[in-house]
């Protein structure tokens, strides 16, 4: 399993259930981006949506249940977003 290559010889760079580099580096930089983003909100010297709101969004690629949250959210702030573009 620790190979690079399977029988007939071809390069398989992610086996069945291992998780890919890209997948880990995604998450690695989402949570990163996420915990920044909470201390932002906590701490009063940056504000954490800046970095709070991409790293949700980078995680919702991997997890279905925050692409779910994030739907419900853009459903929730669009009545806000068109009356600021009606002005």
């Amino acid at each position: 399993m620790g190979s690079w290559a399977d029988r007939s010889g071809t390069r398989c760079y992610n086996r069945g259930n291992e998780p890919s580099l890209r997948k880990i580096i995604r998450t690695t930089i989402g949570v990163s981006l996420v915990v920044i983003g909470v201390l932002g909100l906590i701490l009063p010297v940056m504000p954490g949506w800046i970095f709070l709101i991409p790293g949700l969004v980078i995680l919702s690629d991997h997890y279905p249940w925050l692409r779910r949250l994030l739907g419900w959210a853009r459903k929730k702030a669009e009545p806000y977003l068109h009356r600021e573009s009606a002005r």
